[in-house]
């Protein structure tokens, strides 16, 4: 019984911390130009995550890019810098797009 609750609390706090992550993406605008799983202005997460799997330092790439921005990664759209994300949340935001399947 007791591996049931520590499944069940496990699988909550992994949930709340998506949800977390995803509140994060939409607090720092990020939802604007980007999506789950469709391209919008810049390109899906999933695809992010496809194009930098394996890639040992694509969470500190990622993170880069999100504050200072990057242009002809995936078209001709730049993504515009994104000073006000700190450090500490441009990492959280990369990894969980990292995540994405």
């Amino acid at each position: 019984m007791k591996w049931i609750a520590a499944a069940g609390l496990l699988a909550l706090a992994t949930s709340q911390g998506a949800l977390a992550n995803e509140a994060l993406l939409k607090a720092n605008n990020c939802m604007a130009c980007h999506a789950v799983a469709t391209r919008m202005i810049g390109p899906a997460y999933k695809d992010v995550a496809a194009k930098y799997k394996g890639q040992k330092d694509a969470e500190a790439a990622l993170a880069l890019k999100i504050r200072k921005g990057s242009s002809g990664a995936w078209g001709p759209i730049p993504m515009p810098p994104n000073p006000q994300v700190s450090e500490a949340d441009a990492a959280t935001i990369a990894k969980w797009i990292l995540q994405q399947k």
